[in-house]
């Protein structure tokens, strides 16, 4: 299951458990934020398209950090004639790791573990139980 949401002026295709870095939300560390922007949902039967967001959806992040971006430079010169300007910036970014996506009354959160991942620790534990 994924979906199609817009924050900061841009479109990002995100999943459950997904880490994407945003522009800068105000928001701290820890905190759940709920992204209500959703223009897609799709992955399990039809896609549901908005027009232009779907109606009820949302989608929960969690703030992981609040950070900058990478330096960039920027420069600028106008040839024979004495202009040259150089600044840097970095953009300001907040990354968010997507915690569960909800439409049309459903809710799909992380990757289900299956049963057999949830025995073997079980099988185990009674395995050396009765070697004791």
């Amino acid at each position: 299951m994924y979906a199609v949401i817009k924050t900061g002026g841009k479109q990002y295709r995100v999943a459950a458990d997904d880490v994407i870095q945003v522009e800068r939300l105000t928001a701290e560390p820890g905190d759940v934020i709920q992204l209500d922007q959703v223009l897609m949902v799709a992955g399990e039967g039809d896609p549901q398209i908005g027009a232009p967001l779907v109606a009820g959806a949302t989608v929960s992040a969690e703030v992981v950090v609040q950070n900058r971006g990478a330096k960039i430079i920027v420069y600028k010169k106008r040839r024979r004639k004495h202009y040259q300007r150089k600044n840097g910036h970095r953009q300001l970014l907040t990354t968010l790791r997507i915690t569960e996506i909800a439409a049309g009354g459903k809710t799909y959160t992380g990757k289900a573990k299956s049963a057999k991942s949830d025995a073997a620790p079980a099988e185990a534990a009674s395995a050396e139980a009765a070697s004791a």
